[in-house]
């Protein structure tokens, strides 16, 4: 097993977690989305996953917005994958 496959499976579970709302945005997109994200969006996925859930659940209903502009970006890279205009 890869360093890669070791960091990957290690993110998916860091993106499980406990709220089905956040669960159901966060693991489609790892696995479909993150390996195509450039370097520094992949370092802005692995930040957000450090955030507290209840944080993320309000960005990701659109309730409030990260202060931080790489929590923003990385927010509004998931939203646009399922949310396209």
């Amino acid at each position: 097993m890869s360093a890669d496959d070791i960091e990957l499976k290690r993110l998916f579970w860091h993106s499980r977690r406990g709220m089905l709302e956040l669960d159901v945005l966060l693991v489609p997109f790892l696995q479909e989305a993150y390996s195509a994200l450039a370097k520094e969006d992949q370092a802005r996925y692995r930040q957000l996953l450090e955030c507290e859930d209840q944080d993320m659940f309000g960005w990701f209903m659109q309730r409030s917005e990260p202060e931080d502009p790489d929590l923003k970006r990385i927010v509004r890279i998931i939203l646009d994958r399922v949310q396209p205009d």
